[in-house]
């Protein structure tokens, strides 16, 4: 299980998202991106649960994929979202009977098309619910995830408010916690020391996303309601239109992102792949290199 990985002590934790591709050429491409990483020994892979939970089961498919035929340990995605305690359930049963014992949970974002989160009739409003629920039904037999936010949920930026929430779900039952991206480390920092100082002790591991793409960024960004350091934002905008030089320095960056942060003390680098290799492949050989992975 995930969380036995970082009570061994030994090199940092190392793991890949990706999402279900929506084509069976899109899933075909995704299988050789994760067996082209496969090489670099992630110590785990997760797969999300896609908006809506649209892809629920295109994600069971895919987790049972990665630990069967890769041969890697897998971590399932699941939210709040469009779905009764009942469905949930199943979901999770289905997950451990195929001996996948490893889960983020998560509340998840409004579908498409919504402004806000609405609880479901019959379902869960929170993460700390959903977390409780699995407790109940699974004891400690599965490793729980969930995630962090370094600058705030975007629907509670009021931090201390926020943090005292992430406390609500680790006291539920959470056995590790992924931030949010990021791109400013001060964040995380500063998030961990707030975390330690109301007795959040689970590892808190940082989820860095390589920039490939600045229009994209940008859009994500306000999504979730992270930030960008505005030299770098400068630097990225003065060579948006070169997608190699944007990619380039979206590289340089998250590597030197890792290295800080490793140096700093975290856990490992959970990594935002968007389903490429390219970018992840450089940063951890880096890491490899530099004797920090």
């Amino acid at each position: 299980m995930v969380r036995e990985l970082f009570a061994t002590g030994g090199r940092g934790v190392f793991s890949f998202e990706f999402f279900p591709p929506k084509t069976e050429a899109g899933t075909a491409a995704l299988e050789r991106t994760i067996r082209e990483l496969s090489d670099l020994e992630p110590s785990f892979v997760s797969v999300t649960y896609g908006a809506g939970g649209s892809t629920r089961h295109k994600t069971l498919e895919l987790v049972q994929w990665i630990q069967r035929e890769a041969g890697l340990t897998a971590m399932a995605h699941l939210t709040c979202v469009g779905a009764k305690r009942e469905e949930i359930g199943t979901v999770v049963d289905r997950l451990a009977e195929a001996g996948i014992q490893n889960v983020m949970v998560l509340r998840g974002d409004p579908p498409a098309g919504e402004a806000r989160f609405v609880q479901p009739e019959g379902g869960f409003g929170f993460a700390s619910d959903l977390v409780t629920f699995i407790r109940g039904r699974h004891g400690d037999r599965l490793c729980l995830g969930g995630a962090g936010y370094p600058e705030g949920h975007i629907e509670c930026r009021d931090l201390d408010r926020d943090i005292r929430n992430l406390k609500t779900k680790v006291d539920a039952g959470l056995d590790v916690v992924v931030t949010q991206l990021f791109f400013d480390n001060r964040f995380y920092f500063d998030f961990v020391a707030r975390a330690r100082a109301v007795g959040i002790r689970v590892p808190i591991v940082p989820g860095i996303m390589p920039i490939r793409n600045l229009a994209s960024v940008e859009r994500m960004t306000k999504l979730c309601g992270a930030s960008m350091p505005p030299a770098l934002h400068a630097e990225l905008n003065r060579c948006r239109d070169d997608e190699g030089a944007v990619a380039a320095l979206g590289v340089a960056h998250a590597t030197a992102q890792c290295v800080e942060l490793l140096r700093g003390g975290a856990p490992g680098i959970h990594f935002y792949t968007l389903n490429q290799s390219p970018a992840t492949r450089v940063i951890l050989t880096a890491l490899k290199a530099a004797r920090l992975a």
